[in-house]
């Protein structure tokens, strides 16, 4: 049996914390916060599936996407179609984020992932797209070079690897980055390196 797909959003929850993707991969953990709030209201506009065409340009909103041989799949916020002299159209994917441009690249191995899944479903080459940031209110451009390529792959085998062993790695606190998280109550990164399942079972027990 086929394993099931990595969700494309769910590679960008790795970079920022493994342990917060295995809370919501292996464990059904998903609590909002603040940023998570300003997110979906970001994507109210995306989310909603629709296409039009201007010129040389169709865009589509809310398209999903999938690559069998990697095992991912999700849904594209905005990807524009760019007809070109001979007439195929090279796909452009636009991720949209809140806040502003960060210091990782865990956004940008999201938005490569959707490349890798536009050149599987059309066949041809991706070679750039581009994140947009609620903050700054502009875009900015990202290539798809080898080196992005293989931080993605690597990241998918990774989070293939949690799933397959399903194994959630232990808390390491860092109070810049687990403060921010919205998963930090359920995770209790200062207290205890459990399986958040485990803990939580060990609070109703005492009860």
């Amino acid at each position: 049996m086929e394993p099931e797909p990595i969700y494309l959003s769910r590679l960008q929850h790795y970079l920022f914390c493994p342990r917060q993707f295995a809370l919501i991969e292996l464990e059904d953990i998903w609590t909002e916060n603040q940023f998570t709030a300003e997110g979906q209201v970001l994507h109210q506009r995306v989310n909603q599936a629709d296409q039009q065409k201007r010129g040389s340009i169709r865009t589509v909103w809310a398209l999903r996407l999938a690559n069998v041989e990697l095992g991912i799949e999700g849904v594209a916020d905005v990807v524009e179609y760019h007809k070109q002299a001979d007439g195929t159209e090279i796909p452009y994917p636009i991720e949209y984020k809140r806040g502003k441009p960060k210091t990782h690249r865990a956004d940008e191995v999201q938005l490569c992932a959707q490349a890798l899944c536009l050149e599987e479903m059309h066949g041809v080459s991706v070679p750039e797209g581009a994140l947009f940031y609620g903050e700054v209110r502009r875009r900015h451009p990202v290539i798809f070079d080898a080196e992005l390529r293989d931080l993605t792959a690597q990241t998918i085998l990774a989070c293939r690897t949690i799933v397959q062993t399903k194994t959630t790695p232990k808390a390491i606190y860092k109070s810049k980055k687990c403060n921010a998280c919205s998963l930090i109550d359920q995770c209790h990164p200062k207290g205890f390196k459990k399986s958040a399942a485990a803990w939580l079972a060990e609070q109703l027990n005492e009860d």
